[in-house]
């Protein structure tokens, strides 16, 4: 009889464990327990999955969507999305082909695609703040202007080569490690300083957590939202030469995807699209996922259908999992 009545307070306890210790593991690691489940599985079903080259691959894939996943991150942490990341990264790529054949050029090259992105993304910004536009229609819009723009400037066949430089950092290495995955790091680790240390990253999260309350406290809502916005815009665009250096050739829809990729890696990541809430880190973590999961169908040899079916089960599934125990 003791045996009997000593299970219940076993059970009890085993489930206070769970809801003391496990679920604040899972609310706050669970997207990178996930990653790392999905690296271990896809390595033991195909050892070549984890082989160094296969690595390095998919370093360099991340490097891009990463640095407009960040970007991507600041904009939604205000209550916004940008659907224009894919154009500017087109348009700065477009643009890198005028500079072509001389490593000098390569500082004139990242100043007028970085304009493209800054100025792109103030326009969106103001669109939102100052004519209280959506940010789905003014972003589409912003979008779809720019790829009108590009086409008429290129007449639909851009022309020229990626700079050497461009093509260098976006396949060469330093001791193994590819130069764009450096570059995103050091991006992610700046921006991140910036969102959780300082005075404009505390603002940005009372802004998109509570607008009411930021206007309260005496914070220019719309300053931050469109500096969000022209980070965004930027990082799109050093991503679209990174892209571009790493496909060695350009037309004009390099970066067809990432406006969709991006937004689901933010949220996947923790990022709330109710805004106030997410961090660099686990943005990084869900286009890392990403990344994972479209080489390991790859490397498995599955149709591209089952591709796409498996992506979406993936990213439900590494949903549940995080975004909704972080409520």
């Amino acid at each position: 009889m003791m045996s009997v009545s000593a299970m219940p307070e076993k059970d009890a306890t085993s489930g206070a464990f769970v809801h003391t210790k496990l679920m604040p593991i899972l609310t706050h690691y669970g997207i990178f327990l996930f990653l790392v489940l999905a690296i271990l599985v896809s390595g033991l079903i195909t050892p070549a999955f984890v082989s160094r080259d296969n690595i390095s691959n998919m370093l360099m894939q991340l490097a891009p969507l990463g640095i407009v996943v960040i970007g991507q991150a600041f904009v939604i942490l205000v209550r916004g999305l940008d659907l224009s990341v894919a154009s500017v990264m087109a348009t700065s790529a477009v643009v890198a082909t005028s500079f072509s054949g001389q490593n000098g050029d390569a500082a004139w090259v990242v100043l007028a695609a970085i304009s493209v992105g800054i100025a792109t993304g103030l326009i969106n910004g103001l669109l939102v703040t100052k004519r209280n536009v959506s940010p789905f229609l003014a972003t589409l819009a912003t979008m779809i202007v720019l790829q009108g723009l590009r086409f008429a400037w290129t007449q639909g066949a851009p022309s020229g080569n990626v700079p050497p430089f461009f093509r260098s950092i976006g396949t060469g290495a330093f001791y193994g490690v590819p130069y764009n995955v450096v570059i995103m790091f050091i991006v992610a680790i700046v921006l991140a300083i910036v969102l959780h240390r300082s005075a404009f990253g505390r603002r940005m999260y009372i802004t998109g957590g509570n607008p009411v309350t930021a206007k309260l406290v005496g914070i220019s809502s719309d300053r931050i939202t469109i500096a969000a916005y022209v980070i965004c815009g930027a990082l799109a665009a050093g991503a679209g030469l990174i892209l571009s250096g790493f496909v060695g050739v350009v037309d004009n829809f390099v970066g067809r995807g990432f406006e969709l990729d991006s937004i689901v890696a933010a949220v996947m990541g923790g990022v709330a699209l109710s805004g106030g809430r997410g961090t660099v880190a686990g943005a990084l973590a869900g286009a890392a996922i990403l990344v994972v999961i479209s080489n390991a169908v790859v490397m498995f040899g599955l149709p591209v259908q089952l591709q796409t079916i498996i992506k979406g089960v993936v990213i439900v599934v590494a949903a549940s999992l995080y975004v909704n125990r972080s409520h």
